[in-house]
């Protein structure tokens, strides 16, 4: 696979049952005038978007229209609705990203369910890539493990739900509201660049000036959410037989002996 194409979706997947053909500057829903793409996945693409009510930037994830990726999705919200609840009834839950709203889109390839998170910076797996065979300088390691146990704790205890994919992918970068705004602004002109020169380099410049945060002097400054419960699902209540990525994947879903909230804890520890 071509650094281009795992920057970019496959673009037959545009198509009645796939993702929606998103249009820069367009509004959606009445209230979300999307700026710019930020990931994609094989569910869903996501797009910065501007909060024309509240006037704030948001992140809004647009599933794809087939039924299947429909019902999964409302199965998310489900789950993030359950979070949004626990986390006012038990002032916790900060290390679990924010839901914010949801709707249904009608767009050309039929109904497309979309949900509106908090803006968060990079990815765990962005961070990993910039530092190289050299790794997380080994403070900020211990601060990201001590708040992912802490979301995971949350989830478990108060909401009593599985991530079931805990991995770097999943783990996104708090940063206060000047360098988010840095990073975006970096992310948008790094994505034209690339769809001007396909052959340019793989690691975008939106990551580097973040770097100087996480040296060992700087691990106090650290905050990460844990962020994409599209695959998580009730303790009492498991949606699949076979769960998480297969290099994070817990011995006992191997084994087929069934599993719980100890499977996260088993991926959180593959990561470090």
């Amino acid at each position: 696979m071509t650094d281009h194409q795992e920057w970019k979706e496959n673009p037959a997947e545009y198509c009645p049952g796939g993702y929606h053909p998103v249009q820069i500057g367009e509004v959606l829903n009445r209230r979300y005038q999307v700026i710019n793409k930020v990931g994609w996945g094989y569910f869903s693409t996501v797009w910065l978007c501007h909060d024309v009510q509240k006037k704030k930037n948001l992140a809004v994830k647009i599933c794809k229209s087939q039924r299947k990726f429909s019902d999964t999705a409302l199965d998310e919200i489900s789950l993030l609705k359950c979070v949004n609840g626990a986390r006012k009834k038990e002032s916790d839950g900060e290390n679990i990203i924010t839901f914010l709203d949801d709707f249904k889109l009608i767009g050309e390839n039929v109904l497309h369910v979309c949900l509106v998170f908090e803006l968060l910076g990079p990815s765990l797996l962005h961070l990993m890539k910039n530092y190289g065979t050299n790794g997380l300088p080994m403070t900020c390691v211990k601060r990201i493990l001590q708040q992912v146990l802490k979301g995971l704790n949350f989830l478990h205890k108060k909401c009593r739900i599985i991530h079931t994919d805990i991995k770097p992918e999943n783990i996104l970068v708090c940063v206060n509201t000047d360098n988010l705004q840095q990073y975006m602004e970096e992310a948008v002109v790094w994505n034209q660049n690339r769809l001007d020169n396909i052959e340019g380099p793989a690691t975008g410049v939106s990551v580097n000036f973040l770097t100087h945060l996480f040296e060992t002097g700087n691990a106090d400054m650290l905050g990460v959410k844990i962020a994409d419960l599209g695959s998580a699902c009730w303790v009492y209540k498991p949606f699949s037989e076979e769960i998480q990525t297969q290099q994070y994947r817990a011995l006992e879903v191997l084994l087929g002996t069934g599993y719980s909230t100890p499977a996260d804890i088993w991926s959180t520890a593959c990561m470090v």
